[in-house]
């Protein structure tokens, strides 16, 4: 029996294909099913052309068997087989495709597409065997051959008995090294993992033989073994049935199944497009946030499949990171894949796809706001920061898409608010979104800074996570108002006969103002007479863009850059304290010190800022006392 040399392609070539192509030697169990599903639908295409073909659906399947005595595993199909000169043309010619010349002489359109494309997923077979031997009978024809290779060596062709039409692959399974488990790949456990991971949805039956035990009819303590045959994956995927078919007990059982969670979705979106590109999807927005969602390690992207056959676990070009909490998966025949199916190519398609899915997620989103407020707050609850995320993020690019899914707690409501309930209740003489920042709500409902917004009856945002004020800076305006934070020092909102006032106070205290300010060297930016405070003494607000919550998020990162706001001391100049101060200031000037040094780490704990000295602190304020 001749050997023959590989035509064409070297033994450099295969190593590769067997070495570089796949990164999971698990891969050749789905594209030896692959090709078993391309040689029956082969059939199926004959049988439309040929009356004297009959294809039954029942008569064709594909079968995996595993001896693990003798290391040997097994793959045969009832598809169309190969000929002497088939076996020769697309097993001895690496990376030639039979099911893409079968494809391109039949000009199939009907959908029913073929997987194969491209000729190597054969040769992955040598990732997990020694020895590869294909025994296949065409359709039509009374002689079957056997094709057998050890690798790059070459491989030989004769004749041989087979009983039926179709292909089976025999390999002869690699022993274990250090570094390698081979073994795996004769447990039958494994087998069906693999099975159900990547070709659960392949349009014929997978079988396997399997054994269970069972008690004897006459005994409780005596067992036999029951030898059957079982189908392994669910063939008809959830995606391509009709919407109408479909409950919704339905998607929440896929949702189960496919271990996207262990929640219950809130919402699902079944999507089938056939425009520009053909693809479907089912998409779920999760109830629950997983437990590592907002760590190094949380993974998104949905699972994509070709024609049914999975090829990403994790496909994350298909979402943009501020959706990146939605599961789901999505099938399409049109995708151009690269050589080894399992690393996607940027292509159209692709963007096309993202940019469906981007502004199905995002109309799905407003309607659950809408129709289903108490739903869309549970949702917020776990996956709003990700939304703010997505606003600052990219500079703001998104902030369109995004903007109008935001809530915030109102000082009014008691509740969130979306930006645009804020908005249509603004008096019209209200010229600024008021927001107010801090730990908690019940914190910031106690700021000083707060007195003069409440007063004038305006309603109050109040930004509790450490990402709100970042997005709201990349918003900047919202219907044309701007936001404005209650510690700005102007807030747009001081009466005339405040302001006179203010100002009188500020020249007829000026050299107080000074001396405290030097008193205060490098700690503020000013000390000025306050606008807005009315039964507080004290306290901080900023000049420029940088408030004082951001420099406690921004300095409480890891290498941080020592970011300062720009701080004003603000007094109210109609407490009594200020009194002190200015009796303090004429009489004696180290009371005064005393006093000034109080007021600013007073001012700092009402912010929950640290004072830097707690000693110095606790010994003013025993001077005090005595």
């Amino acid at each position: 029996m001749e050997k023959k040399q590989f035509q064409a392609e070297s033994k450099r070539l295969l190593d590769m294909m067997i070495n570089s192509i796949y990164s999971h030697r698990e891969i050749f169990l789905r594209e030896l099913i692959s090709n078993a599903s391309d040689a029956i639908d082969k059939i199926y295409y004959k049988a439309l052309t040929d009356d004297a073909l009959r294809f039954d659906q029942d008569s064709y399947y594909i079968k995996v068997a595993a001896d693990k005595e003798n290391r040997i595993l097994t793959i045969t199909d009832t598809g169309i087989g190969m000929t002497k000169e088939e076996l020769e043309s697309n097993l001895g010619t690496i990376a030639k495709s039979g099911s893409l010349a079968f494809k391109k002489e039949n000009e199939l359109k009907d959908g029913h597409d073929i997987i194969g494309q491209f000729g190597v997923g054969f040769y992955s077979a040598f990732m997990v065997a020694d020895v590869v031997t294909v025994t296949s009978r065409a359709l039509g024809s009374d002689v079957a051959y056997k094709w057998e290779s050890t690798g790059a060596d070459g491989y030989t062709i004769e004749p041989v008995e087979k009983d039926s039409v179709g292909t089976e692959i025999i390999l002869k399974i690699k022993e274990n090294t250090e570094d390698e488990n081979y073994d795996e790949f004769l447990e039958d456990y494994r087998l069906r993992s693999i099975i159900k991971k990547y070709s659960d949805f392949i349009r014929y039956p997978i079988k396997m033989d399997t054994t269970r035990r069972r008690p004897k009819e006459d005994s409780e303590n005596e067992y036999e073994e029951i030898h059957e045959e079982q189908t392994i994956n669910s063939m008809v995927p959830i995606w391509r049935k009709n919407k109408n078919e479909l409950t919704a007990e339905d998607y929440e059982n896929f949702y189960n199944e496919k271990r996207y969670g262990f929640d219950k979705p809130i919402k699902h979106i079944h999507i089938s497009a056939d425009g520009a590109v053909r693809y479907n999807a089912i998409l779920f927005i999760p109830e629950k946030i997983p437990f590592d969602y907002y760590t190094k390690e949380y993974e998104k992207g949905l699972e994509l499949y070709s024609n049914g056959v999975l090829i990403m676990s994790k496909c994350a070009d298909l979402l943009p990171d501020y959706y990146s909490f939605v599961k789901g998966m999505v099938d399409s025949e049109d995708l151009s894949l690269n050589i080894s199916r399992e690393i996607l190519q940027h292509d159209r398609q692709l963007k096309l796809i993202a940019k469906n899915i981007k502004s199905k997620i995002t109309s799905q989103l407003q309607s659950l706001l809408k129709d289903d407020r108490e739903k869309y707050e549970e949702f917020y609850e776990s996956f709003g920061r990700q939304l703010k995320y997505g606003v600052y993020s990219d500079f703001g690019a998104n902030k369109d898409t995004l903007q109008d899914l935001l809530m915030f707690y109102s000082s009014k409501e008691k509740k969130l608010v979306t930006l645009d309930e804020y908005v249509s209740r603004m008096p019209e003489d209200q010229k600024y979104i008021y927001y107010a920042s801090g730990e908690t709500i019940e914190r910031i409902d106690k700021m000083p800074q707060t007195e003069l917004v409440a007063e004038k009856g305006y309603e109050i945002l109040y930004f509790t996570d450490e990402i709100d004020e970042f997005a709201i800076k990349m918003i900047m305006s919202y219907k044309e108002k701007e936001f404005k934070s209650v510690s700005s020092g102007d807030l747009g909102i001081e009466a005339e006969e405040n302001q006179e006032n203010a100002n009188s106070d500020e020249n007829e205290n000026k050299d107080l103002f000074a001396y405290m300010k030097e008193t205060l060297s490098g700690k503020v930016k000013d000390v000025r007479a306050s606008k807005r405070l009315r039964s507080h003494p004290v306290c901080l607000s900023t000049d420029g863009e940088v408030t004082i919550e951001m420099e406690k998020i921004l300095n409480a990162m890891p290498n941080s850059q020592g970011v300062r706001a720009e701080k004003v001391l603000e007094l109210n100049t109609n407490h009594e304290v200020f009194q002190a101060l200015k009796d303090a200031f004429e009489k004696d000037k180290e009371k005064l010190n005393l006093y000034t040094n109080l007021l600013y780490h007073q001012a700092l704990l009402i912010e929950g800022l640290p004072i830097g000295d707690p000693v110095e602190f606790t010994n003013d304020i025993c001077k005090i006392m005595v």
